[in-house]
Protein backbone atom coordinates (compact mmCIF):
# COMPACT_ATOMS: atom_id res chain seq x y z
CA UNK A 1 0.00 0.00 0.00
CA UNK A 2 2.58 2.31 1.03
CA UNK A 3 4.81 1.71 -1.87
CA UNK A 4 1.57 1.98 -4.45
CA UNK A 5 0.96 5.51 -2.50
CA UNK A 6 4.33 6.81 -3.44
CA UNK A 7 4.27 5.37 -6.66
CA UNK A 8 1.46 7.48 -7.16
CA UNK A 9 2.18 10.37 -5.78
CA UNK A 10 5.73 10.08 -7.87
CA UNK A 11 4.33 10.37 -11.08
CA UNK A 12 1.29 13.26 -10.46
CA UNK A 13 4.22 15.13 -9.44
CA UNK A 14 5.92 14.49 -12.41
CA UNK A 15 2.97 14.75 -14.42
CA UNK A 16 2.09 18.00 -12.67
CA UNK A 17 5.82 19.00 -13.80
CA UNK A 18 5.62 18.00 -17.33
CA UNK A 19 2.27 21.08 -16.95
CA UNK A 20 4.71 23.46 -15.90
CA UNK A 21 8.07 22.90 -18.03
CA UNK A 22 5.58 23.13 -21.06
CA UNK A 23 3.76 26.17 -19.50
CA UNK A 24 6.97 27.80 -19.02
CA UNK A 25 8.29 27.40 -22.35
CA UNK A 26 5.42 27.98 -24.50
CA UNK A 27 5.87 31.65 -24.89
CA UNK A 28 9.55 31.26 -26.53
CA UNK A 29 8.50 28.65 -29.65
CA UNK A 30 11.19 30.21 -31.80
CA UNK A 31 14.12 28.69 -30.65
CA UNK A 32 17.30 28.54 -32.91
CA UNK A 33 20.41 26.80 -33.35
CA UNK A 34 23.01 27.58 -36.06
CA UNK A 35 23.80 25.04 -39.33
CA UNK A 36 27.54 24.78 -37.22
CA UNK A 37 25.98 22.95 -34.08
CA UNK A 38 23.46 21.42 -36.70
CA UNK A 39 25.71 19.94 -38.42
CA UNK A 40 28.37 18.82 -35.54
CA UNK A 41 25.29 16.99 -34.08
CA UNK A 42 24.48 14.93 -37.06
CA UNK A 43 28.56 13.98 -37.85
CA UNK A 44 28.56 13.57 -34.24
CA UNK A 45 25.89 12.58 -32.52
CA UNK A 46 25.58 12.59 -28.54
CA UNK A 47 23.57 9.99 -26.64
CA UNK A 48 22.60 11.54 -23.42
CA UNK A 49 22.45 8.33 -21.97
CA UNK A 50 23.68 4.68 -22.43
CA UNK A 51 21.16 2.21 -24.50
CA UNK A 52 17.64 2.87 -25.61
CA UNK A 53 14.35 3.71 -23.98
CA UNK A 54 14.11 1.11 -21.79
CA UNK A 55 17.85 1.78 -20.24
CA UNK A 56 16.72 5.66 -20.38
CA UNK A 57 13.89 4.86 -18.26
CA UNK A 58 15.91 2.62 -15.74
CA UNK A 59 18.76 4.97 -15.43
CA UNK A 60 15.90 7.54 -14.81
CA UNK A 61 14.31 5.56 -12.06
CA UNK A 62 17.31 5.07 -10.35
CA UNK A 63 17.96 8.54 -10.47
CA UNK A 64 14.85 9.76 -8.72
CA UNK A 65 13.87 6.78 -6.75
CA UNK A 66 16.98 4.65 -5.99
CA UNK A 67 19.60 7.55 -4.95
CA UNK A 68 22.78 6.12 -3.06
CA UNK A 69 22.36 8.13 0.51
CA UNK A 70 25.78 9.80 0.18
CA UNK A 71 24.86 12.33 -2.96
CA UNK A 72 24.52 14.90 -0.03
CA UNK A 73 26.38 15.92 2.50
CA UNK A 74 25.27 14.96 6.12
CA UNK A 75 26.57 18.04 7.85
CA UNK A 76 26.92 21.76 6.94
CA UNK A 77 28.69 23.42 3.55
CA UNK A 78 31.06 26.12 5.26
CA UNK A 79 30.11 29.45 3.33
CA UNK A 80 32.03 32.90 3.53
CA UNK A 81 29.59 35.71 3.48
CA UNK A 82 30.34 38.11 0.76
CA UNK A 83 29.46 41.87 1.28
CA UNK A 84 29.19 44.27 -1.43
CA UNK A 85 31.52 46.59 0.67
CA UNK A 86 34.25 43.77 0.18
CA UNK A 87 33.52 43.14 -3.45
CA UNK A 88 33.72 46.58 -4.44
CA UNK A 89 37.53 46.93 -2.51
CA UNK A 90 38.49 43.50 -3.97
CA UNK A 91 41.28 43.55 -6.53
CA UNK A 92 40.70 43.19 -10.41
CA UNK A 93 41.39 38.95 -11.05
CA UNK A 94 39.43 38.30 -7.79
CA UNK A 95 37.02 35.39 -8.52
CA UNK A 96 33.73 33.97 -6.11
CA UNK A 97 32.53 30.41 -6.43
CA UNK A 98 29.11 31.32 -5.42
CA UNK A 99 27.72 27.45 -6.14
CA UNK A 100 27.41 25.16 -8.65
CA UNK A 101 28.38 27.03 -11.64
CA UNK A 102 27.35 30.49 -10.69
CA UNK A 103 30.98 32.05 -10.22
CA UNK A 104 31.41 35.88 -9.74
CA UNK A 105 34.25 37.39 -11.52
CA UNK A 106 36.02 40.93 -10.85
CA UNK A 107 37.71 41.86 -14.35
CA UNK A 108 38.73 45.24 -15.47
CA UNK A 109 36.65 47.11 -12.52
CA UNK A 110 33.56 45.21 -13.19
CA UNK A 111 31.62 42.19 -12.40
CA UNK A 112 30.87 39.32 -14.60
CA UNK A 113 28.83 36.36 -13.16
CA UNK A 114 28.40 33.07 -14.63
CA UNK A 115 25.25 30.56 -14.96
CA UNK A 116 23.54 32.44 -11.84
CA UNK A 117 21.05 30.09 -9.64
CA UNK A 118 20.44 31.41 -6.56
CA UNK A 119 16.92 29.66 -6.20
CA UNK A 120 16.48 26.91 -3.64
CA UNK A 121 16.02 24.27 -6.07
CA UNK A 122 17.28 23.64 -9.36
CA UNK A 123 13.70 23.26 -10.97
CA UNK A 124 10.86 24.76 -12.39
CA UNK A 125 9.11 24.03 -9.25
CA UNK A 126 9.46 25.36 -5.95
CA UNK A 127 9.03 21.62 -4.27
CA UNK A 128 10.28 19.25 -6.30
CA UNK A 129 13.62 18.47 -8.10
CA UNK A 130 17.02 19.21 -6.68
CA UNK A 131 17.63 21.41 -3.39
CA UNK A 132 20.45 23.21 -2.77
CA UNK A 133 23.14 21.76 0.14
CA UNK A 134 23.88 25.43 0.96
CA UNK A 135 22.83 29.32 0.98
CA UNK A 136 24.60 31.67 -1.95
CA UNK A 137 27.54 33.28 -0.39
CA UNK A 138 25.79 36.56 -1.34
CA UNK A 139 22.37 37.57 -2.17
CA UNK A 140 21.01 38.98 -5.47
CA UNK A 141 19.86 42.41 -3.56
CA UNK A 142 24.17 42.37 -2.29
CA UNK A 143 25.58 42.07 -5.50
CA UNK A 144 27.09 45.37 -7.01
CA UNK A 145 25.89 46.03 -10.45
CA UNK A 146 27.01 43.71 -13.37
CA UNK A 147 28.83 44.16 -16.31
CA UNK A 148 27.51 40.89 -18.18
CA UNK A 149 25.95 37.61 -16.98
CA UNK A 150 27.15 34.49 -19.53
CA UNK A 151 24.79 31.53 -19.66
CA UNK A 152 25.89 28.67 -21.42
CA UNK A 153 22.73 26.57 -22.05
CA UNK A 154 18.96 26.71 -20.92
CA UNK A 155 18.70 23.63 -18.43
CA UNK A 156 17.34 24.15 -15.18
CA UNK A 157 20.63 24.35 -13.15
CA UNK A 158 22.11 27.21 -15.44
CA UNK A 159 19.50 29.03 -16.53
CA UNK A 160 16.78 29.99 -13.78
CA UNK A 161 14.12 32.36 -14.40
CA UNK A 162 14.01 33.51 -10.43
CA UNK A 163 17.26 34.63 -10.86
CA UNK A 164 17.58 36.26 -13.75
CA UNK A 165 14.62 38.24 -13.47
CA UNK A 166 15.84 39.38 -10.02
CA UNK A 167 19.20 40.56 -11.69
CA UNK A 168 17.49 41.86 -14.73
CA UNK A 169 17.76 45.22 -13.12
CA UNK A 170 21.36 45.36 -12.30
CA UNK A 171 22.72 43.99 -15.46
CA UNK A 172 24.18 45.56 -18.20
CA UNK A 173 24.47 42.45 -20.78
CA UNK A 174 23.26 38.98 -20.91
CA UNK A 175 25.38 36.74 -23.09
CA UNK A 176 24.23 33.65 -24.42
CA UNK A 177 23.91 30.91 -27.06
CA UNK A 178 21.49 30.87 -29.57
CA UNK A 179 18.25 30.31 -28.73
CA UNK A 180 18.62 30.70 -25.10
CA UNK A 181 18.54 34.71 -26.08
CA UNK A 182 14.99 34.11 -27.19
CA UNK A 183 14.03 32.42 -23.78
CA UNK A 184 15.38 35.98 -22.14
CA UNK A 185 12.88 37.77 -24.08
CA UNK A 186 10.19 35.94 -23.75
CA UNK A 187 10.25 35.98 -20.31
CA UNK A 188 10.68 40.11 -20.50
CA UNK A 189 13.82 40.77 -20.73
CA UNK A 190 14.70 44.05 -23.26
CA UNK A 191 16.15 42.48 -26.17
CA UNK A 192 18.80 45.25 -26.53
CA UNK A 193 20.32 43.84 -23.19
CA UNK A 194 20.20 40.45 -24.90
CA UNK A 195 22.97 39.51 -27.33
CA UNK A 196 23.22 35.63 -28.42
CA UNK A 197 26.75 34.63 -30.02
CA UNK A 198 26.89 31.23 -32.75
CA UNK A 199 30.11 29.03 -31.51
CA UNK A 200 33.49 31.06 -32.68
CA UNK A 201 31.15 34.56 -32.82
CA UNK A 202 32.90 36.95 -30.35
CA UNK A 203 32.32 40.33 -28.77
CA UNK A 204 33.56 43.05 -26.57
CA UNK A 205 31.44 44.16 -23.51
CA UNK A 206 33.29 47.06 -21.35
CA UNK A 207 36.39 46.22 -22.90
CA UNK A 208 36.71 42.54 -22.59
CA UNK A 209 36.50 40.20 -25.27
CA UNK A 210 34.04 37.28 -24.64
CA UNK A 211 33.91 34.73 -27.51
CA UNK A 212 31.11 31.67 -27.42
CA UNK A 213 33.05 28.36 -27.95
CA UNK A 214 32.02 24.89 -28.61
CA UNK A 215 30.89 21.69 -26.22
CA UNK A 216 29.39 18.74 -26.41
CA UNK A 217 26.17 18.67 -24.58
CA UNK A 218 22.63 19.15 -25.03
CA UNK A 219 19.50 20.97 -24.37
CA UNK A 220 16.26 21.67 -23.64
CA UNK A 221 13.91 22.79 -20.33
CA UNK A 222 10.77 20.40 -21.13
CA UNK A 223 9.65 17.40 -22.62
CA UNK A 224 9.27 18.45 -26.18
CA UNK A 225 12.02 21.06 -27.04
CA UNK A 226 15.53 18.64 -27.02
CA UNK A 227 18.20 20.61 -28.63
CA UNK A 228 16.13 23.43 -29.71
CA UNK A 229 18.33 26.00 -28.63
CA UNK A 230 22.26 26.13 -28.93
CA UNK A 231 24.88 25.45 -25.85
CA UNK A 232 28.06 26.79 -25.44
CA UNK A 233 31.28 27.27 -23.44
CA UNK A 234 32.97 30.66 -23.16
CA UNK A 235 36.31 32.53 -23.29
CA UNK A 236 36.67 35.73 -21.41
CA UNK A 237 40.05 38.09 -22.80
CA UNK A 238 39.97 41.25 -20.27
CA UNK A 239 43.41 43.21 -20.57
CA UNK A 240 45.19 41.13 -18.22
CA UNK A 241 43.76 37.45 -17.77
CA UNK A 242 42.66 34.83 -19.96
CA UNK A 243 39.57 32.82 -18.82
CA UNK A 244 37.86 29.40 -20.10
CA UNK A 245 34.32 28.79 -18.23
CA UNK A 246 33.31 25.38 -19.96
CA UNK A 247 29.09 25.66 -18.40
CA UNK A 248 28.54 21.88 -18.90
CA UNK A 249 30.48 19.29 -21.46
CA UNK A 250 31.35 15.83 -22.19
CA UNK A 251 35.04 15.73 -23.24
CA UNK A 252 35.89 15.67 -26.78
CA UNK A 253 38.49 17.15 -29.34
CA UNK A 254 37.12 20.66 -29.22
CA UNK A 255 39.02 21.28 -25.99
CA UNK A 256 42.40 21.16 -28.19
CA UNK A 257 41.14 23.86 -30.71
CA UNK A 258 40.14 26.33 -28.15
CA UNK A 259 43.29 26.07 -26.39
CA UNK A 260 44.72 26.06 -29.94
CA UNK A 261 42.75 29.06 -30.76
CA UNK A 262 42.70 31.04 -27.50
CA UNK A 263 45.16 29.09 -25.01
CA UNK A 264 47.19 29.60 -22.84
CA UNK A 265 44.29 30.37 -20.28
CA UNK A 266 45.35 31.62 -16.36
CA UNK A 267 42.16 30.40 -15.25
CA UNK A 268 40.06 27.29 -16.33
CA UNK A 269 36.83 26.90 -14.61
CA UNK A 270 35.92 23.72 -16.07
CA UNK A 271 32.57 20.74 -14.96
CA UNK A 272 33.21 18.41 -12.33
CA UNK A 273 30.61 17.02 -11.29
CA UNK A 274 27.19 15.18 -11.96
CA UNK A 275 29.38 12.47 -13.93
CA UNK A 276 27.78 8.71 -14.21
CA UNK A 277 29.07 6.07 -16.18
CA UNK A 278 25.68 6.20 -17.72
CA UNK A 279 25.78 9.29 -19.06
CA UNK A 280 29.79 9.28 -20.36
CA UNK A 281 29.30 11.99 -23.11
CA UNK A 282 27.58 14.99 -21.73
CA UNK A 283 29.43 15.39 -18.69
CA UNK A 284 33.13 14.60 -17.78
CA UNK A 285 34.55 12.30 -15.14
CA UNK A 286 37.32 14.02 -12.94
CA UNK A 287 40.00 12.75 -15.46
CA UNK A 288 38.47 14.00 -18.47
CA UNK A 289 38.42 17.03 -16.55
CA UNK A 290 42.31 17.38 -16.08
CA UNK A 291 42.60 16.78 -19.51
CA UNK A 292 40.73 18.54 -20.62
CA UNK A 293 42.64 21.59 -18.61
CA UNK A 294 45.54 20.45 -20.12
CA UNK A 295 44.28 20.23 -24.11
CA UNK A 296 43.32 23.99 -23.13
CA UNK A 297 46.43 25.10 -21.74
CA UNK A 298 45.23 25.99 -18.39
CA UNK A 299 47.40 27.10 -15.90
CA UNK A 300 44.64 27.11 -13.02
CA UNK A 301 41.93 24.86 -12.96
CA UNK A 302 38.60 25.67 -10.82
CA UNK A 303 36.42 22.68 -10.50
CA UNK A 304 32.41 23.69 -10.80
CA UNK A 305 29.41 22.22 -11.18
CA UNK A 306 29.58 20.84 -7.61
CA UNK A 307 28.75 21.48 -4.11
CA UNK A 308 25.60 22.62 -4.40
CA UNK A 309 23.28 20.25 -6.17
CA UNK A 310 22.56 16.51 -6.10
CA UNK A 311 22.73 15.71 -9.91
CA UNK A 312 24.08 12.22 -10.49
CA UNK A 313 24.87 8.87 -8.11
CA UNK A 314 28.60 9.21 -7.07
CA UNK A 315 28.95 10.90 -3.62
CA UNK A 316 29.19 15.14 -3.44
CA UNK A 317 32.76 15.12 -2.40
CA UNK A 318 34.02 12.41 -5.20
CA UNK A 319 34.75 15.99 -7.44
CA UNK A 320 37.00 17.14 -5.12
CA UNK A 321 38.56 14.51 -3.95
CA UNK A 322 39.57 13.17 -7.46
CA UNK A 323 40.29 16.56 -9.11
CA UNK A 324 42.64 17.48 -5.74
CA UNK A 325 44.29 14.41 -6.32
CA UNK A 326 44.52 14.26 -10.25
CA UNK A 327 45.80 17.51 -9.88
CA UNK A 328 49.01 16.68 -7.93
CA UNK A 329 49.72 14.03 -9.98
CA UNK A 330 49.67 16.28 -12.91
CA UNK A 331 51.46 19.00 -11.02
CA UNK A 332 48.12 21.08 -11.68
CA UNK A 333 46.93 24.20 -9.34
CA UNK A 334 43.88 22.90 -8.14
CA UNK A 335 41.72 25.73 -6.60
CA UNK A 336 38.94 24.80 -4.14
CA UNK A 337 38.15 27.48 -2.60
CA UNK A 338 34.83 27.44 0.39
CA UNK A 339 31.84 28.56 -1.19
CA UNK A 340 32.20 32.66 -1.22
CA UNK A 341 35.78 32.67 -0.25
CA UNK A 342 38.13 35.05 -2.59
CA UNK A 343 40.96 33.59 -4.51
CA UNK A 344 42.91 34.74 -7.18
CA UNK A 345 43.07 34.36 -10.49
CA UNK A 346 46.35 34.00 -10.41
CA UNK A 347 47.06 31.97 -7.09
CA UNK A 348 49.18 29.22 -6.44
CA UNK A 349 47.85 28.55 -3.12
CA UNK A 350 47.71 24.57 -2.34
CA UNK A 351 44.09 23.42 -2.48
CA UNK A 352 42.18 23.57 1.33
CA UNK A 353 40.39 20.15 1.57
CA UNK A 354 37.45 22.04 3.67
CA UNK A 355 35.09 19.25 2.66
CA UNK A 356 36.95 16.74 4.50
CA UNK A 357 34.90 16.89 7.67
CA UNK A 358 31.86 18.60 6.16
CA UNK A 359 29.52 15.17 7.07
CA UNK A 360 30.32 15.71 10.65
CA UNK A 361 30.04 19.30 11.55
CA UNK A 362 26.99 20.11 13.14
CA UNK A 363 27.39 23.68 13.54
CA UNK A 364 26.39 27.03 12.19
CA UNK A 365 26.10 26.67 7.67
CA UNK A 366 27.96 30.26 7.33
CA UNK A 367 31.66 31.30 8.33
CA UNK A 368 30.97 35.18 8.95
CA UNK A 369 33.91 37.68 8.92
CA UNK A 370 33.77 39.80 11.52
CA UNK A 371 30.80 42.79 10.84
CA UNK A 372 29.43 40.48 8.52
CA UNK A 373 25.25 40.13 8.43
CA UNK A 374 23.36 36.71 8.46
CA UNK A 375 22.57 35.67 4.91
CA UNK A 376 19.47 37.15 3.31
CA UNK A 377 16.56 36.00 1.18
CA UNK A 378 17.05 36.92 -2.81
Amino acid sequence: MRQTLFITLAFGTLILMATTILTNNSSAAAHTRSALSLECEQNHPVKVTKGGKLEHARILWDFFFNKPAYTRPTGKIPVQRVTGEELQNAPNGTVYRLGHSTVLLKLDDAFWLTDPIFSDRASPLRFFGPERFHAPPISIAELPPIKAVIISHDHYDHLDHDSIMQLAGKVECFLTPLGVGDILTSWGLPAAKVRQLDWWQGTDVGGVRLVATPAQHFSGRGFFDRNRTQWASWVILASDRRLFFSGDSGYFDGFQKIGAAYGPFDLTMLEAGAYDANWPAVHMQPEETIQAHIDLKGQRLLPIHNGTFDLSMHSWHDPFDRAVALGEAHHIPVLTPKMGEPVSMLSTQHSQQWWGSVDSITGPEEIRGEGQPAAGSI
